[in-house]
């Protein structure tokens, strides 16, 4: 599955694929999409002990890059809402990004599904 995003600045793309019970999802856009971070995410019981569905992840960086946000969102999203193995890889790059750019993305993010 497919989707986009239009910024005030650029794309956010994200794509999802299941590979047998486990899904895959890509990040990209901006002006120079690229590889920044790959997270792994596992569902487990929510800490709160209410019977819901959380998850846990593992993360590696690129040196210098700050993806994980993204990664991260998406994958412990859709750990916890699949019951499955995900990991989500990819990255968002715009030259001298702004905080308000930066929460315009993340808010875009939470918009799209996983």
């Amino acid at each position: 599955m497919r989707q986009q995003k239009t910024l005030s600045f650029g794309e956010l793309v994200l794509e999802s694929e299941w590979i047998g019970k486990d899904l895959l999802i890509t990040v990209q856009g901006g002006e120079k999409p690229h590889i920044g971070c790959c997270v792994l995410a596992l569902p487990r019981p929510s800490l709160t002990g209410d019977g819901a569905v959380s998850s846990t992840s593992s993360v590696f960086n690129v040196t210098g890059h700050k993806d994980e946000a993204l990664c991260r969102y998406f994958a412990e999203k859709a750990a916890a809402a699949h019951g499955c193995t995900v990991v989500c890889t990819g990255g968002f790059h715009v030259d001298g990004i702004t905080k308000a750019q930066i929460a315009e993305l993340l808010e875009a993010a939470k918009t799209m599904d996983v």
